[in-house]
């Protein structure tokens, strides 16, 4: 009686090991691969042949020329996707206030003739630490200062923002937000296409 219990369990555990931890992972992983192969493999963005990035994970830019993401409170770098977290700082922590006044410091270094409130997602950091994308409030609030540095009008610079917002998911999750690399890399293109010169 304990043989046959022990042989159907047996049989139960590696039956469900091999549907549940091979067969099934390998379904998704080829329906993935046949039907989103740029999404299933990481949406990466190639430049040149070049993989220069994710369209799913942020990029630190400090440079005025560029559009500046979210903080990352990822470590040892901003950014690390071996390390996505948060800061799990509470919002009385002091080290987490000093972080927000920095910033606050640097954006209005950046571009000291903007008067505006600076968007709450330029100072803090998002819950992965990797959110590549920006509310459109604080996209907006650093067209001047990317259209000065580049010699753009303001306009074409808010005209670039406007196209590159994206709406809701499925039209009512979340907000409308803009991926910063991508906004970074139209922003590139237009200054290196003929028509800009």
């Amino acid at each position: 009686m304990i043989r046959k219990q022990l042989r159907i369990a047996i049989i139960t555990t590696v039956s469900f090991t091999v549907i549940t931890g091979v067969v099934y992972p390998l379904a998704v992983t080829g329906l993935g691969q046949l039907l989103f192969p740029g999404k299933a493999n990481g949406s990466l963005i190639k430049e040149k042949g070049k993989i220069i990035g994710s369209e799913l994970i942020g990029q630190p830019f400090t440079d005025p020329k560029y559009f500046w993401g979210r903080l990352s409170a990822t470590g040892p770098y901003p950014y690390n996707a071996g390390a996505s977290s948060g800061s799990n700082l509470g919002p009385l922590n002091q080290a987490l206030l000093d972080g927000a006044k920095k910033r606050v410091a640097d954006l209005k270094a950046a571009d000291p003739q903007n008067t505006q409130v600076i968007p709450v997602d330029l100072v803090t950091a998002s819950g992965s630490g990797l959110d590549p994308n920006i509310s459109v409030a604080a996209a907006l609030y650093q067209v001047d200062r990317v259209a000065r540095s580049r010699n753009l009008t303001k306009e074409q610079v808010r005209s670039l923002v406007n196209q590159r917002i994206e709406g809701r998911q499925l039209g009512f999750l979340g907000e409308p937000r803009v991926n910063v690399l991508m906004l970074n890399l139209a922003l590139d293109d237009i200054q290196q296409s003929p028509e800009a010169k």
